[in-house]
């Protein structure tokens, strides 16, 4: 059993274990020693969101890197792909970022790439894991000029809004689009309205002045009503809903409509095959995304991939097996030919590419997909365990799954990120499958609540 990483790093309640400085120092020199070798002087970018525990955390990362005799390299509130992509241009040895992606502020995380931007595979996580408990490198402390030092990278915000920006084609600028942008008072706050608005938008910002505690509360991705409520009424072309660190996004079309990750897969994907630049013809999802999605890529001659949740095991398929586009309904959407992680704001710019070239509202592309009705619950547990290996659970499902048959589906998983059983049932019949959830629910509460 892993006792740090979760599907997207560690993450936990801030100064509450893991999440708390002397881990952070552990986890800084693990990292180091992992991507450490001796023909050269190493460094590792740190970038975070605006969370008030961001501060303490990023201070013991680095003293626990220096103490290896690792170098960092500072970048203060960006963007969790924003770190990626530096990471990789600034041949750095590593990244790390600390955030919590949508949790809220008094939550925090840490995630991990490797040099060339990559989130890292189970096994160095593992790996990490085993040096921080075991304590290997207790021992292992350079002295001297061995000691490693710390730098800030005070361009950082700009060389990521220019690689955005470089991401959009040439022959478009985004004159004469309105667009209502939720930044969620978190890791892009200055970058994401910077670039639309270098592309010619008129920018209706919201959400951008974050003050350590308000970061994700009642705005930014998971509360996409407020940007759709304003699409309507400010006549805006598109909304933008970002979650605390950016890495993913929800949009609105120009009716005030929720377009969902998996409606602007279907849209991405089409218009990458039109122009034959989807590469194999395929598209990289996880379980979680709705049948319609894969009715409506069927119907165009794309084949769906599908992954365990969780935007990095969808860029392990997608690197295995050469694709270049894929993503969750959450809104992590990927595209490989840009960045090695899911990125909003890219995501935006690629939807927005498709309005232009297509000369179509948000609205009529989103008609690509019809989805199926779509119940999802969230069960709080006191401590995860598989809920597989519980008879009663399994039996249940595996009779509604014979009930649903070919045109519905049942999964039930522990959250890789907080302590909750997650249900989704899917379905022709909206009220027949809520029935569904709520029955595995309810026994999930009875068996799972000790």
């Amino acid at each position: 059993m892993r006792k740090l990483f979760g599907t997207d790093g560690i993450r936990g309640v801030a100064n509450v274990d893991p999440m708390t400085t002397e881990m952070a120092m552990q986890l800084g020199r693990g990292v180091a020693y992992i991507f450490k070798n001796k023909d050269k002087r190493h460094r590792i970018v740190i970038g975070k969101d605006t969370r008030l525990s961001g501060y303490m955390l990023e201070n013991a990362l680095v003293a626990g890197i220096c103490s290896m005799g690792v170098d960092v390299l500072l970048v203060g509130p960006l963007p969790t792909p924003g770190i990626a992509f530096l990471t990789s241009s600034m041949r750095a040895d590593a990244g790390i970022v600390i955030s919590a992606s949508h949790n809220p502020f008094q939550d925090n995380g840490i995630k991990i790439f490797s040099g060339n931007g990559f989130k890292l595979p189970d096994q160095l996580e593992n790996k990490i894991e085993e040096l921080i408990f075991s304590d290997q490198i207790d021992s292992l402390r350079p002295t001297a000029a061995e000691v490693g030092k710390a730098f800030r990278v005070d361009d950082a915000v700009g060389r990521y809004v220019v690689y955005l920006k470089n991401s959009f084609p040439k022959e478009f600028s985004l004159g004469g689009i309105k667009i209502v942008l939720d930044c969620a008072h978190g890791a892009a706050y200055r970058v994401a309205p910077a670039v639309f608005e270098e592309l010619g938008a008129e920018v209706v910002a919201w959400n951008i002045e974050p003050n350590g505690e308000n970061i994700n509360w009642q705005c930014g991705s998971l509360y996409p009503k407020l940007v759709m409520q304003k699409v309507k009424d400010s006549g805006a072309d598109i909304g933008i809903s970002l979650d605390g660190d950016a890495d993913r996004a929800i949009f609105s079309d120009e009716l005030g409509n929720l377009v969902d990750g998996d409606r602007i897969m279907a849209i991405c994907a089409n218009s990458l095959h039109q122009s034959k630049r989807l590469r194999r013809n395929t598209l990289v999802a996880t379980v979680m995304s709705n049948l319609g999605l894969d009715l409506a890529m069927k119907e165009r001659g794309i084949k769906v991939l599908h992954t365990q949740v969780g935007d990095r095991y969808v860029v392990e398929e997608m690197a295995r097996g050469g694709y270049n586009l894929g993503g969750e309904q959450s809104g992590h959407l990927i595209f490989l030919d840009y960045n090695t992680t899911g990125d909003g704001i890219l995501s935006a710019l690629q939807v927005l590419a498709v309005m232009k070239r297509e000369n179509k509202r948000l609205s009529e592309l989103a008609k690509i997909m019809t989805p199926f009705p779509q119940v999802l619950l969230n069960v709080p547990v006191r401590q995860k365990k598989d809920p597989q290996r519980i008879p009663e659970i399994t039996s249940l499902q595996k009779k509604i799954e014979a009930k649903l048959g070919d045109r519905g589906r049942i999964l039930v998983r522990p959250s890789g990120t907080e302590s909750l059983i997650r249900v989704m049932v899917e379905g022709e019949n909206e009220k027949e499958i809520s029935a569904f959830a709520e029955q595995v629910a309810d026994c999930i509460r009875k068996k799972m609540a000790d």
